[in-house]
């Protein structure tokens, strides 16, 4: 599985790379605090995945990245191959990129 730190995450949203960016947590977890990611909660990932971009790299996210290194595997094992585990996920981009973010 390739993974992608939020370092390397926020140097692609600055440098206005085009990439899509998928969060795989609960609606609740989303509205608290998200990324502008596209939520597809992992319960629905594989039912989604006409979402899921295949000609351009896809981050995915959740809280810690457990879940969307879960989310990684059942999409890989469906084909995809331009997918990317957020190291940490949104706590990591609290704690390294925006202090502001609210986590729970």
């Amino acid at each position: 599985m390739k993974e992608i730190s939020v370092q390397e995450l926020k140097e692609k949203i600055d440098g206005g790379e085009d990439f899509q960016l998928i969060d795989v947590r609960e609606d609740f977890e989303y509205e608290m605090s998200n990324l502008n990611g596209e939520l597809i909660p992992l319960g629905g990932i594989l039912i989604e995945t006409d979402k899921i971009s295949k000609d351009k790299p896809v981050v995915v996210m959740c809280r810690s990245g457990k879940r969307s290194g879960v989310a990684v595997m059942q999409l890989e094992a469906q084909g995809f191959t331009n997918l990317y585990n957020l190291q940490g996920g949104i706590t990591a981009w609290a704690q390294e990129i925006d202090p502001s973010i609210q986590v729970y």
